[in-house]
């Protein structure tokens, strides 16, 4: 019997595997150099554009910091100019200041004040002085008296008949003109010689 036992044992089918067990055998091990990189290559190109766009947002905020310190500083230089644009011409202005100073305190002294040719030639500096000033600045005066009138920068107030100068010219001006870099600031304020007919020239 013994042995007939023995050859029943030896023909038996092998026990079967639970399907759990035989789908865990079919599986690759982790980290097999037999599994697919296509997981591996998502994540290290993930891992690379969100540092991409982290750099890319941190040049965002950089340039936007910049342009706002730009704004700030254009707006700076923009109240400087307009407070502190005239600042030149208010220092050529202050040397005609002191000769206007000095020239009041001479008028006051007792030896001066019968002087008159002395006030006058200081008054004549003090006139050439502003002149020069405004020259330098770009502020020219127009010629006028004995000019052919010119309505561009004439402004005739009357006119008068004189036998002394032709027809069109400026016989008086009564208020200088000026131009500001070949502008018209303000035109000159004349009067106009009028053409005498020829039969009141001999009465």
């Amino acid at each position: 019997m013994g042995s007939k036992s023995k050859h029943r044992k030896d023909h038996e089918a092998p026990p079967q595997q639970e399907p759990q067990e035989a789908a865990q055998a079919d599986m690759p091990a982790e980290g097999d150099a037999t599994q697919p990189p296509q997981a591996e290559n998502l994540r290290a190109s993930l891992d690379a554009k969100e540092k991409e766009a982290a750099e890319n947002y941190d040049r965002y905020l950089r340039a936007m910091a910049e342009l706002d310190n730009y704004r700030k500083r254009a707006a700076r230089d923009k109240d400087d100019a307009i407070k502190y644009g005239n600042e030149k011409l208010i220092k050529d202005i202050l040397p005609i200041l002191d000769s206007l100073d000095r020239a009041l305190y001479q008028a006051s002294e007792v030896s001066v004040r019968n002087d008159f040719e002395a006030f006058q030639q200081g008054l004549e500096l003090i006139h050439s002085q502003i002149l020069g000033c405004l020259e330098r600045h770009g502020v020219v005066k127009i010629a006028a008296k004995g000019e052919e009138f010119d309505p561009d920068w004439h402004q005739a107030l009357m006119q008068v008949e004189t036998p002394e100068m032709n027809g069109n010219r400026v016989v008086d001006e009564y208020e200088s003109g000026y131009t500001l870099h070949g502008r018209l600031l303000r035109p000159s304020k004349v009067s106009v010689s009028k053409s005498v007919p020829k039969e009141d020239e001999g009465q």
